[in-house]
């Protein structure tokens, strides 16, 4: 009965979101306020129930009640309960349940903290993202329905992949989830401007503070998921241009090109047609990338399914989210015009350059990973597209990008001059020269293309640091007002996630320069060396997990005679599925490097293979992804936006004190 229970919250949720998409535009049209604010209760609605049919989920997994299909399928009576929680969304359905509740969670909050934007606007935007619910509920409901019963149920499942059962399973999906369900959020807002022809700066301070959360959560997903990458599958990577990969990163590009051109829009009127075809684009990406991974077109470790009806599915949904949004955008974007005009070097034309530079590398890495599946689709044959084809496209565009970004901040909007920014800028040039061209050869070895990373992220952190300081103004000013400037959100948030970016590229060029990785066989008592760390076998023993048995190797890492870190990696064989194995690498770390030992087969005798890592400043990379989702946060709650909020919800009860005159809009 509890099955069912959660499976007629789905349905009633369904119900709700294709009514939610259908009134409150009745009201636009019709002029009718209680139509137009049905959207917020129908909204509230959605989550109420999506909220009863995950929890019925859940339940379903802590009780081990494997009458239902998807429970028996990723969960088993020893699995530990934290992992039970976990499992829930650790298959193609239930993740997908995760996903509409995720998406009505992004609903409520659009209707609770919207309540200042003009009616017509909020109507249509909850509309619209009724209308986004309607395709990923019958998407649940029709082809993916986790409350599926097996009768009679089997007295204990197969358990959950023992890849998943990892710490980073709670973390990663949900916060990947927010992200992807966010730019729904952003879609709504540019066809609520579009139909309703309203494309102003007040639309874009609406949309921007959601934009920015939107890519926060994003940005924090991808992180999360690389960093469990690197420490779980005991191959030392952090990134690999897997097509799953790539999935996120596609929007992730084009997100961080918008919250940019969004700038321009609030600030200046400008790129307003470029800025709605980034958010069309945005969640575009989005659903192309539920289809990578949700289609079965493609066999990763990160994929869910492998039915093709789901894809034909899917493929549905972006075909009509295309047509839908672009006729929209063809039919009402030549009213918009083209903002204000400014000089061929401004803060402006640099904004444009970031655009163009991560649109160009959005379509490189959207090439790369589509091309191989549509040469197997059309019976083309089968190719390979990995990482040298991406760091060869990838690579070029990034460069001048990072670039601009310790240029960008220093330009004036409108028109700027050359020469002025060069005087402003001359010693954080000439440093950021010196320290790159000088910090390799601290790694023993100097390569060009790491000299010009290093200078680059050296010239984002000093130009930085240069604007701090010509913010702080003159010392004759008391130090607390100075300090005010500085700490301004958008301003403080701006300029963390450019040094988060900094530190993120300091890293890659480290760690593909400098890294050292060994493969080894040793025995107890035997030493290896990696990078001047010497690697001594202990011996090996047998552990007993919650639901697992494991081979540990203890391992004695010192350098120069010093003891550095005991090290104990794992290879782990389930209960569940012992003839799949999972090797549980161990790391030691500091500011400066990791050492990583991961533990493979066993050979001959007492003898195992071994794999030793190196890696320089891997810690780097993520710090800097923390800084880079703590600028974006710190950003989007920039007190401009409740100030804007504030004054929108006085103005219209001054309004409503008048009788019935017009809300007017409130713009900063």
């Amino acid at each position: 009965m509890v099955a069912e229970l959660g499976n007629f919250a789905l349905i009633l949720a369904l119900c709700l979101a294709v009514v939610q998409s259908v009134l409150p535009l009745l009201g636009t049209y019709f002029d009718n306020a209680r139509l137009m604010r049905t959207g917020r209760f129908l909204a509230t609605g959605q989550f109420v129930f999506l909220s009863l049919s995950l929890a019925v989920l859940v339940w379903a997994f802590v009780v081990s009640d494997f009458s239902v299909r998807y429970v028996a399928s990723h969960s088993s009576l020893s699995q530990p309960t934290i992992y039970k929680v976990t499992a829930v969304w650790g298959g193609h359905e239930g993740s997908l349940l995760l996903w509409v509740w995720l998406l009505a969670a992004w609903g409520v909050a659009v209707a609770i903290f919207s309540r200042s934007l003009p009616r017509e606007m909020l109507a249509r935007v909850l509309a619209v993202m009724g209308m986004v619910s309607i395709g990923f509920l019958a998407f649940t409901v029709f082809t993916s329905n986790p409350f599926e019963r097996i009768v009679p149920g089997p007295m204990d499942g197969r358990g959950m992949n023992p890849l998943l059962q990892d710490p980073g399973m709670i973390l990663h999906p949900p916060l990947l989830y927010m992200g992807y369900v966010g730019t729904a959020v952003v879609f709504a807002f540019a066809m609520a401007a579009l139909i309703g022809g309203r494309l102003d700066a007040a639309w874009a301070r609406w949309s921007r503070p959601w934009t920015t959360v939107s890519w926060v959560f994003l940005t924090l997903g991808i992180a999360v998921g690389s960093w469990w990458a690197y420490y779980e599958l005991g191959w030392g990577g952090w990134w690999f241009w897997d097509p799953v990969e790539n999935a996120s990163f596609l929007p992730w590009l084009t997100a961080t090109a918008l919250i940019h051109s969004l700038a321009v829009t609030e600030k200046r009127g400008g790129f307003k047609v470029w800025t709605l075809m980034l958010a069309i684009l945005t969640f575009a990406l989005t659903v192309l990338g539920a289809f990578i991974v949700r289609s079965g077109v493609i066999t990763s470790v990160h994929a869910f399914a492998t039915d093709p009806e789901r894809g034909v599915f899917l493929l549905g949904m972006l075909t009509i989210t295309l047509l839908g949004s672009l006729t929209v955008y063809a039919w009402r974007a030549p009213k918009v015009g083209l903002g204000g005009s400014f000089a061929w070097y401004s803060r402006e034309s640099l904004m444009m350059a970031n655009n163009v530079l991560l649109a160009v590398a959005c379509a490189a890495v959207f090439i790369g990973t589509l091309y191989p599946l549509a040469l197997d689709a059309f019976g083309l044959g089968k190719i390979s597209v990995g990482p040298p084809y991406f760091d060869a496209v990838f690579t070029p565009v990034m460069l001048p990008l990072l670039f601009l970004i310790g240029l960008g901040p220093a330009v004036m909007w409108k028109q700027a001059n050359p020469s002025d920014t060069f005087r402003q800028l001359r010693w954080a040039l000439l440093v950021s020269v010196i320290a790159g061209g000088l910090w390799p050869l601290t790694m023993g070895a100097w390569r060009p293309l790491t000299a010009l990373s290093l200078m680059l992220a050296s010239w984002i952190v000093l130009t930085a640091l240069l604007d701090i300081h010509k913010r702080m103004g003159s010392s004759r000013q008391p130090f607390p007002a100075r300090l005010r400037k500085v700490m301004r959100p958008s301003f403080m948030g701006m300029h963390l996630a450019h040094v988060g970016l900094a530190l993120i590229v300091v890293a890659i060029a480290m760690v593909n320069t400098y890294e050292v990785e060994r493969d080894v066989r040793m025995q107890p008592g035997q030493t290896e060396s990696a990078a001047g760390f010497d690697f001594t076998l202990l011996r090996m023993e047998t552990v007993r997990g919650p639901n697992w048995d494991a081979d540990q190797a203890v391992v004695n890492v010192t350098r120069d005679g010093r003891p550095v870190a005991t090290l104990m990696p794992q290879r782990r064989y389930y209960d569940t599925q012992p003839g799949n194995p999972m090797n549980q690498a161990s790391l030691n770390r500091s500011a400066t490097r990791d050492v990583y030992v991961s533990l493979g087969e066993r050979l001959v005798g007492d003898a195992w293979s071994f794999r030793l890592y190196y890696k320089p400043y891997m810690f780097w990379m993520w710090s800097g992804a923390i800084l880079l989702s703590l600028g974006g946060l710190l950003a989007a709650c920039d007190r401009r936006y409740r100030l804007a909020r504030n004054r929108a919800v006085d103005s219209r009860r001054g309004a409503g004190a008048q009788g019935n005159a017009p809300t007017r809009e409130v713009t900063t």
